[in-house]
């Protein structure tokens, strides 16, 4: 669509060509108001529905491969938790060239690009669990182009981070957020109900309930919702002219310090809840076999997603290292009482810990990101000499965008690290337990590196623009 800004009070911008803004400036308080609030929004919100249904698909084996056996299908648990960590795994790599995108194509077209290639997952997975026998490569393909709906939170992102002003950013980053990380719930809420919810005939086999599946219909409903956003992004979204970026204009963000301390802390926030989503139901499943109601799985993510813009709030009120540190301590108790229900076999206990690492892991997650764009705010302001220029504040957002894709990646990483995790220590011990305690201590190294990096006085005393700017 041609996007054409008329405004009163501010200079009328310039549209480049069909979908693209050329002239956009959020911190001019004037062509806010005017105009730019409303484009922004509008973008805003196409870009939470695309990314919503990039995490559901990126998510959709979480809840298919627990039913796997029961569909006739003889996978060893290993392999199943391989099943679960190929599209982690994939999806963490192609953040970095999501990324990249957005300055190469634009936002809009590359949302329309992105949502079109999750058909071929949800096509691919369809044709494997409604053909008896297929083998396990051909689920391993399926798992590798799932992975495609894990680039989408890093090009979503990246691309929103132009469409607001300083001050709006952070909310704005984490509405985006949080919308995106709410597609593993739901894939794992609904995806039951589907599943035993089909046509006489076309059943794939019976769960332990007794009731027939028709694990088809997940990737079937996924598929149709893709086409339909793709549509959605070429009809109302845009493209912003100064979000074009060369790549050697982006390679900058790779030798600041900062961009590989926050995506270290991210593995631990970001990487914990993408990582507990996928191998939250096939945990509970060989933790506690006698309990079918998988659909409970989907309360972590939840919790996890919706708190996430809670957590970035919070890094603007009182500063993003000291939430982060709080969340951190906090994950730690958590993974310590879901050790504890596991040993004592309460899957209440079990339960309610997992719930304190999902909701602790969304907040810690709001507060890492929100702290990103301050940083590199803050550190432009600072070399300019106190306010830096508008020149100056637009470079500065280029090297957020470009950190942003590096970090989303490297922390989404760590959920693959988690699902190995769980893997390796069923396969050694028989329980997930082992895994557990090596996260306690990842919990308790990450918590030093936040606190050595952002909390301590010396630091604070050599980098008082990144004080105030509250990372």
């Amino acid at each position: 669509m041609t996007s054409t800004l008329t405004q009163s009070t501010a200079e009328k911008p310039t549209a480049a060509r069909k979908g693209w803004i050329a002239d956009w400036r959020p911190d001019d308080e004037a062509f806010w108001k005017a105009t730019g609030k409303s484009v922004a929004r509008r973008n805003l919100i196409w870009s939470v529905v695309a990314e919503h249904l990039g995490f559901s698909v990126w998510v959709m084996f979480s809840i298919i491969t627990p039913y796997l056996a029961a569909a006739g299908y003889d996978f060893t648990v290993s392999q199943l938790f391989w099943l679960t960590a190929v599209p982690n795994l994939v999806g963490s790599f192609l953040r970095i060239p999501y990324t990249a995108a957005v300055a190469i194509f634009g936002g809009r077209n590359w949302t329309i690009i992105t949502a079109m290639l999750l058909v071929i997952p949800t096509t691919l997975l369809a044709y494997c669990v409604m053909t008896p026998g297929t083998p396990y490569w051909l689920f391993i393909v399926a798992g590798v182009t799932a992975g495609f709906g894990g680039g989408n939170f890093a090009s979503s992102m990246a691309n929103i981070s132009y469409f607001y002003p300083e001050r709006a950013r952070g909310t704005a980053l984490g509405i985006n957020a949080a919308g995106g990380n709410i597609g593993v719930p739901a894939v794992q809420f609904i995806g039951p109900f589907l599943i035993v919810a089909g046509v006489a005939g076309t059943s794939q086999g019976v769960n332990d309930a007794g009731k027939s599946i028709f694990l088809h219909n997940v990737p079937i409903l996924w598929m149709l919702l893709a086409v339909f956003a793709a549509f959605m992004a070429w009809r109302f979204m845009d493209n912003l002219s100064v979000a074009r970026t060369p790549i050697k204009e982006q390679l900058p963000a790779l030798t600041r310090s900062h961009t590989w301390i926050m995506s270290l802390l991210y593995i631990g926030t970001f990487g914990s809840f993408i990582g507990y989503s996928f191998a939250f139901p096939l945990v509970i499943k060989l933790s506690f076999p006698e309990f079918n109601a998988l659909w409970i799985a989907a309360l972590g993510p939840l919790v996890g997603s919706v708190f996430r813009p809670f957590g970035g709030w919070l890094a603007d009120k009182r500063g993003g290292a000291p939430i982060t540190s709080i969340a951190l301590i906090l994950m730690g108790i958590g993974a310590l009482g879901a050790i504890w229900g596991i040993n004592s076999h309460s899957f209440p206990l079990f339960f309610t810990s997992f719930m304190v690492l999902f909701l602790m892991s969304g907040i810690a997650n709001g507060s890492t990101y929100r702290s990103i764009p301050a940083i590199f705010q803050a550190e432009a302001n600072a070399a300019a000499g106190g306010q830096a220029s508008e020149v100056e504040i637009v470079k500065a957002k280029k090297l957020t965008a470009a950190a942003l894709g590096w970090i989303g990646a490297i922390g989404a990483f760590g959920g693959f690290l988690v699902n190995q995790g769980f893997r390796i220590a069923n396969e050694e011990t028989g329980s997930v337990v082992p895994a557990m305690w090596v996260f306690v201590g990842g919990y308790a190294v990450f918590l030093v590196i936040n606190w050595w990096c952002y909390q301590r006085t010396v630091f604070l005393e050599k980098a008082p623009s990144l004080a105030h700017a509250k990372v």
